[in-house]
């Protein structure tokens, strides 16, 4: 579609959601929550624990609220600042699922069936798949724009939702002929480390589904254990290079070499400047080093909080209340814009 001619005008804003299924690992925290602490000091940050997401596919529910406040845990580990930015659970505030119906009357079958997501999650047996499921990117859009967000940390796998986003928004703004009423956010790309890969398999993206617990580190992992699974990690035989062009063709060492460049802070030419012409044998026990003193206390600070649960729960109802502050102002407007009655 093309863009409205009248833009949205109102202040620039950041959301984010993370699911709470699975234990987060090192590609979710250098991915997205080291980039969320850096987006709150320039903007409102609103990061969201997406539960409503979560059941699209089975859950134990008594599982579902402890992993909600471990996704909540890992965000103040990290360093986002819960009086800065808000950090709240997704079904805590109706106005999303709300929105995302009206929503559903703007979007379009068309559109959701060119989702590739829903195409790898649901298979070969499209039709028994929940509507939930076909449906949640929907929600997706509701979750942005309930808060007219401008801006969206996105990862190579999301760009398709946010062009549908803003799809709907633009055409929401159209049928009810209101310009401006929705922005059309704007992808926030995350820049080095958005995309941590297996240490088992290079060609395929770090993942909390994945079979194999030595193809992640996961963030409560102990230092023994990171130290395993980085030394039992898939490689060559070949020593490092002394340039990035070098690692051409070698998925390993590239993912290797990246982590230690995000983690470290530097380039990844900087990395191979101090560890080019070495083998594996040496820069293994260093990448191991530099996991361990970066991970170490953010994993404690998250053992804390999970001792404490009502710290995290207190944390959740404040954001609650600011981002259900927001989202009901937002509703109003749209409930208005849509023609419903109110006394």
């Amino acid at each position: 579609m093309n863009d409205q001619t009248i833009s949205y005008t109102g202040p620039e804003r950041v959301f984010s959601g993370v699911q709470p299924s699975g234990s987060l690992h090192l590609g979710n925290y250098l991915g997205a929550l080291v980039k969320f602490v850096a987006m709150q000091e320039e903007r409102d940050c609103i990061f969201c624990v997406v539960d409503l997401h979560a059941i699209t596919v089975p859950q134990d529910p008594k599982r579902l609220a402890a992993q909600t406040r471990e996704i909540a845990a890992a965000f103040i580990a990290a360093g986002v600042d819960p009086k800065r930015s808000i950090i709240f659970a997704q079904s805590s505030v109706g106005a999303h699922a709300e929105l995302a119906w009206i929503l559903n009357c703007s979007a379009r079958m068309g559109w959701l069936e060119r989702m590739t997501q829903f195409k790898d999650k649901a298979g070969k047996d499209r039709e028994r798949a929940s509507v939930g499921l076909f449906a949640y990117p929907v929600l997706q859009a509701a979750d942005i724009l309930v808060y007219r967000a401008t801006h969206v940390p996105t990862g190579e796998d999301q760009k398709q939702h946010l062009e549908l986003t803003r799809d709907i928004a633009d055409r929401f703004n159209r049928d009810f002929d209101a310009p401006g009423f929705f922005p059309l956010p704007e992808p926030l790309t995350t820049g080095p480390g958005a995309r941590i890969m297996s240490l088992k398999d290079g060609s395929k993206k770090m993942s909390k589904s994945d079979p194999s617990e030595l193809s992640r580190i996961n963030l409560l992992d102990t230092s023994d254990e990171i130290a395993r699974k980085i030394k039992k990690a898939t490689t060559d035989p070949d020593a490092l290079p002394s340039e990035p062009d070098g690692l051409e063709g070698r998925a390993e060492a590239r993912n290797l070499v990246g982590i230690y460049a995000v983690l470290a802070g530097i380039s990844e030419a900087e990395v191979l400047g101090q560890f080019g012409g070495q083998g594996f044998g040496v820069f293994k026990p260093a990448l191991a080093e530099l996991a361990v003193e970066k991970l170490g206390p953010v994993a404690e600070r998250m053992r804390q909080l999970a001792d404490n649960p009502s710290e995290v729960d207190r944390v959740l109802a404040d954001g609650a209340d600011r981002a259900g502050a927001i989202a009901e102002g937002v509703l109003k407007d749209v409930r208005q814009t849509v023609g419903f009655w109110s006394p």
